[in-house]
């Protein structure tokens, strides 16, 4: 089931993103969680392919894709050997995907969750952050997909493994149906995927309903709430962290973000 946190002080919020298990295998602190910060609390977990290709989804993905493949080849000929990659690198770039995104780092989901388009709504709703266990979830696998985990002695779905098991969408649809999904690490295509330690949840076609997902075959999923009335103190904790657009988008672009917002003035 999905658990409701709320987080109305900075003591909630430490104990959120400190929160590892000690696993005395190891002798040290470790979980497989990742996190997603939205902005608005109201806002449902949805692909960008469901939101822009709505009920015709699977009909419009592969044409789309291929599209994006005859393109991009002249920038990054590799792609054309997976349909993986294609997705990673177009997700990656603003196509529409069924792609969702994560972070191996709360404070990255954070960060997400308290910066907005119009800083002016920084006050006038909540924000969330959601947290799911990798573990949790591969274990609800097809076996052959477990099988392929066990043999890689790894928790995280690569590239490789994925295309070593599954080799079309088709397929991977037929595997998954709506009870289960794969969550893979995407390859270091640039800088901003190695800062946002990003990882990718690949959503089947059949799960329309994510969050009924989470909620029925799920026992660790967590939104923790973060008040409105906190967003811009937490804001300002992660500028002083230097957990800002500059470092989660490398470059002019995120350098002129982070100034934009760093010289706002509120009312």
């Amino acid at each position: 089931m999905i658990h409701n946190v709320e987080i109305t002080t900075m003591d909630d919020l430490f104990r959120m993103v400190s929160d590892q298990e000690y696993r005395e295998d190891l002798g040290r602190h470790r979980n497989l969680f990742v996190y997603r910060g939205e902005p608005d609390a109201s806002f449902v977990l949805s692909t960008s392919l469901r939101r822009n290709c709505k009920e015709k989804s699977a009909l419009l993905e592969p044409p789309m894709l291929l599209n994006f493949t005859k393109y991009a080849i002249l920038e990054e000929p590799s792609i054309e050997a997976s349909i993986w990659n294609q997705m990673i690198l177009g997700q990656h770039h603003g196509l529409p995907t069924r792609l969702l995104d994560w972070s191996f780092s709360p404070l990255m989901a954070v960060h997400f969750a308290v910066t907005e388009n119009d800083l002016e709504d920084m006050d006038k709703h909540d924000s969330v952050v959601w947290c799911i266990d990798i573990h949790e979830l591969h274990d609800s696998l097809p076996e052959k997909y477990r099988a392929i985990i066990k043999k890689y002695n790894t928790t995280v779905f690569s590239v490789d493994m994925l295309t070593e098991v599954c080799s079309s969408l088709s397929q991977y649809d037929d595997d998954m149906k709506d009870h289960s999904m794969v969550v893979i690490e995407p390859p270091s295509l640039d800088p901003r995927i190695v800062n946002q330690y990003s990882f990718f949840s690949v959503i089947p076609d059949d799960m329309v309903d994510i969050e009924k997902f989470l909620n029925e075959h799920t026992d660790l999923t967590t939104r923790y709430i973060i008040k409105k009335e906190l967003r811009w103190r937490i804001r300002d904790m992660l500028d002083h962290m230097n957990i800002t657009e500059r470092i989660v988008y490398p470059g002019l672009d995120g350098l002129s973000r982070w100034l934009g917002r760093h010289y706002f003035v509120r009312d």
